[in-house]
């Protein structure tokens, strides 16, 4: 870029001394350095925020390819699950059932109750209303524990 050679560098410095004075030329050498170091830096600023730029513009064309690319292997390899649940929709659409269906106690509970089933607590067999409610401490009818799990397999 600039091409000095120890010669020419010599000349300068002998130029400066003759013009300047020994005696100011440290002050002088002091106040090149530093506009000399703001100018670098602008320069380096510069070229980083172009070099951003450049690879902002990079990213961005890699991440279209990368999701043409992504979009394509979908297409040809579609996922295990979407075939599953392809299949499975297609055989609830044709017996009528799908994800409507709800187990018979659920189904049972929810009309009967007139709304009541958000008030209860999760996992609760009974609506909180009922006195004839088993005590928390007591086991359950079926033998099972309270807490210990297994109700929620209902």
């Amino acid at each position: 870029m600039l091409d000095i050679a120890p010669t020419e560098l010599l000349l300068v410095a002998f130029v400066a001394i003759i013009i300047i004075g020994p005696k100011d030329l440290p002050k002088a050498m002091r106040v090149a350095g530093y506009w000399v170091g703001r100018a670098r830096g602008v320069a380096r600023q510069f070229r980083q925020g172009f070099d951003n730029i450049v690879r902002e513009a990079e990213l961005a064309e890699m991440e279209k390819k990368w999701k043409e690319e992504n979009e394509r292997i979908m297409r040809e390899h579609p996922p295990e699950s979407l075939l599953t649940a392809e299949s499975n929709g297609s055989a609830a659409s044709v017996s009528g059932g799908g994800d409507t269906a709800r187990a018979p106690d659920d189904a049972a509970g929810q009309e009967s109750d007139g709304g009541q089933a958000a008030a209860r607590a999760p996992g609760a067999d009974t609506p909180s209303d009922t006195s004839d409610a088993p005590a928390p401490d007591a086991p359950a009818s079926d033998g099972r524990a309270p807490g210990d799990g297994s109700d929620a397999a209902r």
